[in-house]
């Protein structure tokens, strides 16, 4: 039950992102966490490094093999993280 005045915890915290200007690093760090979620374990474990910068996913793969799979879906993969998180975070992939 929500007492009047109160508000609930998910939107006091979503407040918070917005007034410390927060909501941009938060929505990036979601991003590479839902990595694994979304591409599987098998990609995920030969991921070695991710960041995001300027609404670039950058992703560094040990394997050609993954890289060459990869390159070929850059399209659905963005689409697919950025309807994980519920916004455009990412606008392109580039996989090194």
């Amino acid at each position: 039950m929500i007492r009047k005045g109160n508000t609930p915890i998910g939107e006091a915290i979503e407040k918070w992102l917005d007034a410390l200007k927060l909501r941009r690093k938060y929505n990036e760090v979601s991003i590479i966490n839902a990595w694994e979620e979304v591409m599987g374990k098998s990609v995920s474990n030969r991921t070695q490094k991710m960041y995001v910068r300027d609404k670039k996913l950058y992703v560094h793969i040990e394997s050609a093999v993954v890289k060459n799979e990869l390159a070929m879906m850059r399209k659905q993969i963005i689409g697919r993280l950025n309807e994980h998180i519920g916004q455009v975070v990412v606008e392109e992939l580039i996989i090194m």
